[in-house]
């Protein structure tokens, strides 16, 4: 006898099925799956100081103790050097190298929950703020220095462009494939709007907020705009689509501010392996204008 065929509609039975499990995972599962990393950032080791650098303690004011680097300037400014998710300041060492080569001072720090230093984070950097408020009071006790800038690589950046409107002092950012960290953040390019477009970043970020019970930041243009003492050098990967709309979103929120650089070809953070001479050019030009004049403010 032959055997017997599944009839039409248990077949179809059993497609819907299946189509209704894809959706669920990709609409609900692979977010919140996403979510989750993103609750929960890796240590990245570190070496040995560069040459010439010491290891240093900063305190935030609710009480972290974060790690870094520092080496002091021969110009009389410097640079906080902020690392990516799940990263260290040790990923940061050529960029470090770079400005010590022109006379910059560094302050490399491994945000909270990165590195080695202590608390606790995610790798949207929603806590970064008092970071940047340790590493700003850390250089304004330094005799040597008297101008201060920041270069940020991707949530690095975010977390620098974030933090502007609150610290004066730090007068010249370089935010290097800074994109979005929030919803409000992402809804602010119009083509994410529709909800057919942001549902998963949606379930991503409330995963976050329900793991770490964090509220997201203050979004990156607000800060920007408030930030009316500070100037902006964007980089953006021209092969990253979404950073090469975000980072054109923020030059044009900033205005004469802001400056961009789309590197051809480059991925996210990528300019600084593709175009090494170019990149180095163009932030040690950025600096030496934004951080040649006297003392910043208070």
């Amino acid at each position: 006898m032959k055997p017997k065929l599944p009839s039409r509609s248990r077949v179809l039975r059993w497609i819907v099925a299946l189509i209704v499990i894809a959706v669920v995972a990709l609409y609900i599962g692979l977010p919140v799956a996403m979510g989750i990393a993103a609750s929960f950032p890796a240590k990245e080791a570190v070496g040995s100081p560069p040459d010439g650098f010491e290891t240093v303690a900063l305190s935030t004011g609710d009480g972290v103790t974060l790690a870094g680097w520092y080496r002091p300037p021969t110009n009389g400014a410097a640079i906080i050097l902020l690392h990516g998710a799940g990263g260290s300041r040790e990923g940061m060492r050529p960029y470090a190298e770079m400005l010590v080569a022109h006379g910059y001072g560094v302050l490399a720090v491994d945000l909270r929950g990165h590195g080695m230093s202590g608390g606790t984070t995610n790798r949207l950097g929603w806590r970064g703020t008092p970071d940047v408020e340790a590493a700003v009071a850390y250089l304004q006790s330094r005799p040597e220095v008297n101008r201060i800038g920041g270069l940020g690589s991707s949530m690095g950046g975010e977390v620098l462009l974030g933090a502007a409107a609150e610290y004066p002092a730090l007068t010249a950012i370089v935010a290097d494939g800074a994109t979005r960290r929030s919803l409000d953040e992402l809804l602010a390019l119009p083509e994410e709007r529709p909800l057919v477009r942001n549902f998963t970043a949606r379930v991503m970020f409330a995963t976050v907020q329900v793991l770490t019970g964090d509220a997201p930041p203050r979004p990156l243009l607000d800060s920007m705009v408030a930030a009316t003492s500070t100037e902006f050098l964007l980089i953006a990967g021209g092969a990253n689509a979404l950073e090469v709309q975000f980072n054109g979103l923020f030059a044009a929120t900033a205005g004469e501010r802001a400056a961009l650089w789309i590197a051809p070809d480059a991925a996210h953070t990528g300019a600084f392996g593709l175009y090494r001479d170019e990149y180095e050019q163009r932030v040690i030009a950025f600096f030496d204008t934004q951080l040649s004049g006297g003392p910043a403010p208070e």
